[in-house]
């Protein structure tokens, strides 16, 4: 099998960006530009990656290091002939290069393998469009049988050749051997000074290679970032694709136009989203799963019929099947809900596990715990789990209920069947079928008087 480099420009500082952050590593959909042209590479295979990088190269080496990862330094912006250059002595002798961008992040694996799969030693694949508007691209200019001559920046096109809609993306592919024979016969004699890797498709003709086009499925593949209006134009038309496919799989969104999935989302069959729910991460729904507006999951697990009410937060969470979430519920990580189980308004959890048939309905903190099944937690209960040092544990046994207002301090054992009245604050372990009293004692004081105001 024929051994493939993929290089992978991103040494663009970004000006436009007015950013402190590389331009590749401003976000898309969660997920860095580069981030997503690396993970379409890696998708294909353990090909070798020469990241080519510039502005922020330590910031950009951080993040993408690999043992199948080779960074190089453009130091100084001379054009993108200039900048694959440096990548050279790291390819392979019998390789077959692509040349990708960092700041182009949307290609699909199937438009990567359509370009490698054209490449012979007698030809070079080269990904072109067909725009209504081809402004500020450069375009492809054919001879009288349609063959590719070469390829024309529009600052330097003719009046003619600026009539051209088919531009070209900048994504191309060939022969190592080629591109390290062709290179150095690149000039910067063109109106931007700078040396343009497109002008390999003029020498590659020249040499009796033939250029091949390929297409890609939409323009949103190939559109590049350059500024914030055009990442948000990107984000917007990516989360219209992503929304599309989650529909198509057997989800219904209230708006498509308001919804953002920032990671990877997995869902069943006849499930329900409302407007403005954000998914980040890794989040898995299971089907016929209720999520009402203004939802925020994250690195959690949702099982089937599962109803999420609007306002609610879930966090590295796994949700059983059944359960009732919400409204303004927050789940933090650790927390696992069993079947059937209900999590109620104003209500917080972290690190707890509730076991099947449990109820927190209302305004409650539940921290380090452990709940078994069909117990009751009262409106205002809070378990103590921090004191001041360390977290401790709060256990309920099966059958266990906790009055309103109680306060659990941990580390603190209610054992099966336990039960705690309203208003107390328990410290020490509940035997089972017990009732905790744990108050001051009520006075009734006869005779009393409300205050009143003193006059001045």
């Amino acid at each position: 099998m024929t051994k493939v480099n993929f290089v992978i420009l991103a040494a663009g500082k970004g000006t436009r960006m007015r950013s402190a952050i590389p331009k590749v590593l401003h976000k898309v959909s969660g997920r860095s530009m580069l981030g997503h042209v690396v993970a379409a590479v890696e998708s294909l295979g353990k090909a070798k990656k020469i990241i080519v990088t510039g502005h922020g190269a330590e910031q950009v080496e951080q993040q993408f290091k690999s043992p199948t990862t080779i960074f190089t330094q453009q130091k100084e912006q001379l054009g993108t002939g200039h900048a694959v250059q440096m990548a050279i002595p790291a390819l392979c002798s019998d390789a077959v290069v692509i040349v990708l961008y960092g700041d182009v992040p949307l290609i699909r694996p199937s438009t990567i393998e359509k370009i490698l799969d054209v490449v012979t030693e007698t030809t070079m694949g080269l990904l072109t469009i067909n725009l209504e508007n081809p402004q500020g691209y450069g375009r492809i200019v054919r001879n009288g049988q349609q063959e590719i001559t070469e390829i024309i920046e529009q600052k330097d096109a003719s009046v003619e050749q600026l009539k051209i809609t088919e531009v070209n993306t900048g994504v191309l592919a060939l022969r190592s051997t080629q591109l390290r024979e062709w290179l150095p016969q690149i000039t910067n004699n063109n109106a931007q000074g700078e040396y343009y890797l497109t002008d390999l498709v003029a020498i590659a003709r020249a040499e009796g290679v033939e250029v091949i086009s390929v297409n890609p499925e939409s323009a949103t593949e190939v559109e590049g970032v350059n500024n914030r209006i055009q990442l948000s134009q990107l984000e917007r038309a990516h989360q219209r694709q992503l929304a599309e496919v989650l529909m198509e799989s057997g989800t219904s969104l209230a708006d498509p136009a308001r919804f953002d999935q920032r990671g990877e989302l997995n869902a069943g069959t006849d499930n329900f989203i409302d407007i403005n729910c954000v998914f980040e991460g890794s989040v898995s729904i299971g089907n016929n799963v209720s999520i009402g507006a203004n939802c925020h999951i994250i690195n959690s697990t949702i099982g089937d019929d599962v109803a999420i009410l609007p306002n609610t937060i879930i966090e590295s969470s796994v949700v059983g099947d059944r359960a009732v979430i919400g409204p303004f519920a927050r789940l933090r990580p650790g927390t696992e809900l069993g079947s059937d189980t209900k999590v109620g308004n104003f209500v917080e959890t972290k690190k707890a596990v509730v076991g099947k048939g449990s109820k927190i309905n209302h305004l409650s903190y539940v921290g380090d715990a452990q709940l078994g099944e069909n117990v009751n937690i009262g409106a205002g209960t809070i378990t103590c789990n921090y004191d001041g040092v360390s977290k401790h544990k709060t256990d309920l046994g099966d059958g266990v209920f906790v009055g309103s207002n109680s306060t659990l301090v941990a580390p603190i054992k209610v054992d099966k069947g336990g039960f705690v009245a309203a208003g107390s604050t328990v410290t020490i372990e509940v035997p089972s079928d017990s009732l905790a009293v744990g108050r001051a004692k009520q006075r009734n004081i006869k005779g009393w008087k409300r205050p009143t105001k003193k006059e001045v």
